[in-house]
């Protein structure tokens, strides 16, 4: 199961998604593990909540030239917390500096995924998230999705320039 979600919610939707996603990960096929794409928010409540709900978990870390490529500075406590937690390690070819780069490797995370978590609002595509554009890329491939939007959840306001208000 690979889980995505937004990149904005905010600290009090990020517990309300760690609750959903444990109590959904508590009800997965046996053999089903937890994939997520290293980085701060959701993938870190996801992985919090594969582990306190039994479910196996592979975090999936960018490489660059076959060595792990260093995580940007909003990610890197995230991502030592989420290297502590994992079962398994995968290392994919990216650059988690570039926007496109990380879609492409959600994307290959989606499409070798038999099941798509999307924590998600149902809002479109807005050209910094990309939450819509991979359950559209899942549905198109014929990935089941499930979205996941816990009552009261809420994303960060955003200004015009992009800064977190």
């Amino acid at each position: 199961m690979a889980v995505v979600g937004h990149a904005d919610l905010s600290p009090d939707t990020l517990l309300l998604v760690e609750s959903t996603l444990r109590a959904r990960l508590a009800r997965r096929p046996v053999r089903a593990t937890a994939l997520v794409r290293t980085g701060a928010g959701t993938p870190l409540a996801s992985g919090r909540a594969a582990r306190a709900s039994g479910c196996p978990l592979t975090v999936v870390i960018p490489t660059r030239a076959g060595m792990p490529a260093m995580p940007p500075p909003r990610d890197r406590m995230a991502t030592g917390e989420l290297l502590t937690l994992a079962d398994q390690v995968r290392l994919l070819t990216y650059d988690p500096a570039s926007r496109d780069s990380c879609i492409g490797a959600d994307e290959r995370l989606v499409a070798s995924s038999g099941l798509l978590l999307a924590v998600w609002d149902g809002s479109p595509s807005n050209g910094r998230d990309a939450t819509a554009h991979l359950v559209t890329y899942a549905r198109a491939r014929g990935v089941p999705v499930e979205v996941l939007w816990p009552a009261g959840a809420a994303r960060e306001a955003v200004t015009a320039i992009g800064a977190k208000g």
